[in-house]
């Protein structure tokens, strides 16, 4: 309990293909927060792109808004996202939540970045209200190959 940030690594999130090297390619980077060498996911090409986590909402603290961003960045060479890719997540009850967010017009390019997910307010042990929560990233519009991203992971933070 208490915590004010949580970060979701690429490698606890699931990616589709991530282990299939024609695809994804798995890089060291620096995590700042914490001065380590953590994996990061490369997209190498996909047509499909889908990123998905769980997360056990019970270790937030009850009654905080809590803001949800994949951290990534999008590289000079990025390619084929003529299509707005969808943002999400779906909390304990069922509630959804999804937004749009256009890679092409994403600044600055070749640093790292918070892509908005959406905010959440953690529940106390009320039924239905606390438990796993999914989140997602995905963008299949147009079916176009895509490139030139590479993904750090999730960041769950308090805005409080």
């Amino acid at each position: 309990m208490g915590k004010s940030f949580i970060m979701l690594f690429a490698r606890d999130l699931k990616i589709a293909w991530g282990e299939d090297s024609r695809y994804w390619r798995w890089i060291h980077v620096e995590d700042k927060s914490t001065s380590m060498l953590v994996d990061a996911a490369e997209l190498i090409r996909v047509c499909f792109l889908e990123v998905r986590a769980k997360f056990d909402t019970r270790i937030l603290s009850p009654g905080i808004k809590y803001e949800v961003a994949f951290v990534m960045m999008v590289k000079d060479n990025a390619e084929g996202w003529e299509h707005p890719v969808k943002l999400g997540f779906v909390s304990p009850n069922g509630k959804q939540e999804e937004r749009e967010e256009n890679f092409t017009k994403i600044k600055p390019i070749n640093e790292w970045i918070e892509i908005p997910v959406g905010e959440f307010i953690a529940s106390s042990e009320i039924k239905n209200q606390v438990g796993e929560m999914e989140i997602y990233l995905h963008g299949s519009e147009g079916l176009y190959w895509k490139t030139g991203i590479v993904i750090k992971g999730v960041i769950i933070r308090s805005k409080n």
